[in-house]
């Protein structure tokens, strides 16, 4: 098996088990009252992710040789991914789910910002196609990253306008 599949082997697993981990805390969080917002748009980021895993497994070389210091590099932003979602706790989710009485998350990376989580997934998207050469699939996934952010980030300040204090 060469690195590209290797590496992209390893990101998909890791995604799976997130998204597992995020729908058993969907479905917590539901059954408390939790509210989606923007349930359209989730499927518009799984369509994203997917799309731009699958265009490294078809587009790049399988023989690409990585530039390992990149891989160094997203494999650290795991690392920030990880201290999100342990940050959050039984509230993480891949979905825009609140409940209007649970207070704001302000320890660990929220800290510092209010959406850490997004700055680690706009990396992650230029960083993994740049460590094999792909630097168009680099562009055209984060510039779509950027739009569906954005309009997330949008979404998200607006639900949790009302549980804001500063």
């Amino acid at each position: 098996m060469t690195a590209l599949y290797s590496v992209l082997g390893v990101v998909a697993l890791q995604r799976l088990v997130e998204l597992a981990h995020s729908r058993r805390n969907t479905i917590r969080l539901r059954r408390l009252g939790g509210e989606e917002a923007d349930a359209g748009g989730y499927r518009l980021f799984v369509l994203l992710h997917a799309g731009w895993l699958a265009s490294l497994a078809v587009f790049v070389p399988s023989a690409t040789p990585p530039s390992w210091p990149l891989v160094g590099v997203f494999a650290l932003l795991q690392l920030g991914r990880v201290w999100v979602i342990l940050s959050l706790g039984r509230y993480w989710t891949t979905r825009i789910i609140t409940l209007s009485d649970a207070p704001l998350v302000r320890s660990g990376p929220f800290r510092y910002l209010r959406h850490p989580n997004y700055l680690v997934v706009v990396a992650e998207i230029a960083i993994l196609p740049l460590a094999f050469a792909a630097v168009a699939i680099a562009a055209i996934f984060s510039v779509l990253n950027l739009v569906l952010i954005a309009r997330r980030i949008r979404i998200e300040e607006r639900v949790l306008a009302s549980r804001r204090t500063d």
